[in-house]
């Protein structure tokens, strides 16, 4: 079974996890930091908790945060649990960013933060985003933060530059199915230094002491992942979190997608057992960056699309966290390749202002967003992928291609909903 995603856990990350140092989580926000363009490093439970952090730190409350409408549900949560509400903007088709034409009419007086998302691992357009900013801030006169949300796109750089060094500051996620993990975990990288000790100050002020038993449990869930994904395991961990309710069950704990809520501890300091993992990962980090985009670039070059199929675009820069396709039937899609051994991802599945918690909103109001939640898949390209399971992969493409009928590919995968 290949999965559509695989943390890369060695013996290395599971020796850290023994006697991790008392700094290590020091440790890891300086090295962090300088590896992702920045000086300042301030780490946290999850990326979530220190989306919500940032915006306490800087007394944004009441206020409106611009957030993409195609991206992961738990940016939008962090704003509103900080008291602020989502100003939603439309994915562009090409890279599944957010529309950068629609941004300057979505900021108003009452607008104090951008999130950008570099979806997938795709950079959006930073200097462009910048010059909006400033028109607008020299309209409204008042200071709007831009968020690098860098989830996607540890290392993605545009136009040379690494994406994460851009003003204000950058926000990254660190679970085990991001590009690299630190257990689970997040982290703020900036070179502004009074705001990471604005940030810092208030982080060490407001959060609670983490449980005794935590550093057990992240030693035990780390172990059970890197198990979990042992090829002659993952076939049962797989149907177990997708034709009953066990795994299922636990994977809500964390992240119910339509729940605007946090993980109980989400108010407790990143721990030394997680910094100490992240420090290894991070040394093996452009190893995983360089394996993920010669998996998209194979695929961009060898995979010959069935009819209706949108492949993702090749860009310079970008790091390919998730290779997105979008295709017209997704349920047949995924069962197909499943009967293959091969588990495809739908992330992301949902357009966060169409969502009960959000909504009510019209198709018409986020089209492209709506209709990306609905047609995009993701094929592997982690970094464990071996050149026999690329090759099956894109056999399994072709299959599909030739057993396609012309009914099969009737909904034209061009933006539009039918």
């Amino acid at each position: 079974m290949i999965p559509r995603f695989k943390p890369s856990i060695g013996s290395a990350e599971l020796v850290a996890l023994v006697a991790p140092p008392a700094d290590a989580v020091e440790r890891f926000e300086r090295a962090f930091a300088t590896r992702f363009g920045c000086t300042e490093g301030i780490a946290f439970s999850y990326g979530r908790t220190a989306l919500w952090a940032l915006l306490q730190a800087l007394g944004i409350e009441g206020s409106e945060v611009i957030v993409p409408a195609y991206t992961c549900s738990v940016v939008a949560h962090a704003v509103t649990l900080s008291r602020n509400s989502c100003r939603f903007v439309d994915a562009d088709l090409f890279d599944y960013n957010m529309d950068l034409d629609r941004v300057a009419d979505a900021i108003s007086p009452r607008t104090r933060m951008i999130v950008a998302t570099h979806l997938f691992g795709f950079p959006l357009d930073t200097v462009r985003l910048a010059d909006i900013v400033a028109d607008a801030e020299q309209r409204y006169g008042n200071k709007i933060w831009v968020v690098q949300d860098c989830a996607h796109a540890f290392g993605a750089r545009r136009a040379g530059r690494l994406v994460s060094a851009e003003p204000d500051i950058a926000l990254f996620g660190l679970n085990v199915s991001k590009s690299m993990t630190s257990v689970f975990g997040g982290m703020l990288t900036t070179s502004n230094r009074e705001l990471a000790s604005k940030v810092r100050a208030w982080r060490d002020g407001h959060l609670r002491a983490p449980s005794p038993l935590k550093p057990v449990l992240r030693r035990a869930y780390l172990i059970a992942v890197a198990a979990a994904f042992q090829d002659d395991v993952y076939r049962v961990v797989r149907w177990l979190q997708d034709e009953t309710s066990v795994l299922n069950r636990l994977t809500k704990e964390y992240h119910l997608d339509d729940r605007i809520s946090f993980p109980g501890d989400f108010a407790e300091p990143m721990i030394a057992t997680e910094a100490a993992v992240g420090l290894v990962q991070l040394a093996r980090y452009d190893g995983f960056e360089q394996c993920r985009q010669a998996n998209a670039r194979f695929y961009t070059t060898t995979i010959v699309p069935p009819r209706g199929w949108q492949m993702p675009p090749l860009v310079e820069g970008a790091t390919y966290s998730h290779f997105p396709v979008r295709v017209p039937n997704r349920a047949m899609v995924m069962h197909g390749f499943l009967r293959r051994g091969i588990q495809l991802g739908e992330v992301i599945q949902y357009s966060v202002p169409h969502m009960s918690s959000y909504g009510p909103a019209a198709a018409a109001d986020y089209p492209n967003s709506l209709f990306c939640s609905r047609h995009t898949i993701n094929l592997p390209v982690h970094s464990d992928l071996t050149d026999d399971d690329r090759q099956r992969v894109v056999d399994a493409v072709e299959a599909m291609r030739r057993s396609m009928s012309p009914d099969e590919a009737r909904v034209a995968v061009s933006g539009r909903l039918s």
